[in-house]
């Protein structure tokens, strides 16, 4: 047995603390480097959306189940707390036709990409979690040899990468801007579908890179579901008070129709190939 002193870079204890932050950050782009380097991964197509979204059997399940229940209930105050139940299934219902757009649209992108006759590939990629990012894992599985990417995250609320991810393209992130920055610096075209807080920002991050030309690829967007984001957003009143340019309207595209964002994006970046 060697009485060698451990080395720093076997040191996991070192590893793992404060004083080695930037080297765990530096791992976090160039193993994910690496890895894209040897499985060919130049170009992606981004789906974000939101974790919890379901299926649209799941989501009518549960409110079949909720609702059922309901009429069971025995008093007002059992019915009341059951009640909150079939307002959560309502919801849950109400997203799921997203996840069936997001996961159709996955699908034909990957099977438009793989039929065609060209050098390299535009792989779906997500952030590997459940809902919308499962739904476009999910719908690029679904073509014979179709691949994606999960970018992952460790959240104490998540279990990991939904089992749609093709394995050798599955990560696990700790820090969200080692993330970010391979979701942006690898995409060609985002599709982006109802979702929270973590949709917000990575939307909104990448909106303000090519409004201030950090990005300067071209990068067909289209926002899915007007209902969802005219509701929560008023991107036309930072017009109307000088905030943003007429012109910044331009950087996405608002749909309801799966044959529109596929023609869109498709359109679009045959175009970007060919200029």
């Amino acid at each position: 047995m060697s009485d060698n002193p451990v080395k720093a870079y076997k040191n996991l204890d070192f590893l793992n603390s404060p004083q080695a932050r930037t080297i765990r950050m530096v791992c976090e782009y160039e193993e994910p480097q690496v890895r894209f380097r040897e499985h060919r991964v130049r170009d992606t197509i981004v789906f974000f959306g939101s974790a919890r979204s379901r299926p649209m059997d799941v989501a009518q399940h549960d409110l079949a189940h909720a609702e059922r229940e309901l009429a069971r209930a025995s008093n007002d105050d059992e019915r009341a707390a059951l009640q909150s139940n079939v307002d959560v299934a309502n919801k849950g219902l109400r997203l799921a036709r997203y996840y069936e757009d997001c996961r159709e649209l996955a699908r034909r992108l990957t099977e438009w990409d793989m039929n065609r006759a060209a050098a390299h590939r535009y792989y779906v990629c997500t952030g590997g979690g459940p809902g919308m990012m499962e739904a476009a894992n999910r719908g690029a599985a679904e073509v014979d040899g179709g691949k994606s990417i999960g970018l992952g995250i460790s959240l104490p609320f998540e279990e990991g990468v939904n089992k749609y991810v093709s394995p050798e393209l599955a990560f696990e992130f700790h820090y969200f801007f080692t993330r970010k920055y391979w979701f942006t610096y690898l995409a060609k075209a985002m599709a982006v579908f109802p979702g929270g807080f973590g949709t917000m920002d990575e939307l909104f991050e990448t909106l303000t890179l090519r409004q201030t030309g950090k990005i300067k690829k071209p990068m067909p967007t289209i926002l899915f579901g007007t209902e969802y984001w005219n509701s929560v957003l008023n991107i036309q009143a930072m017009v109307e008070w000088g905030t943003i340019s007429e012109k910044d309207l331009q950087l996405y595209l608002v749909t309801d129709s799966v044959d529109e964002a596929f023609n869109f994006l498709v359109h679009a970046l045959e175009q970007n190939e060919n200029e």
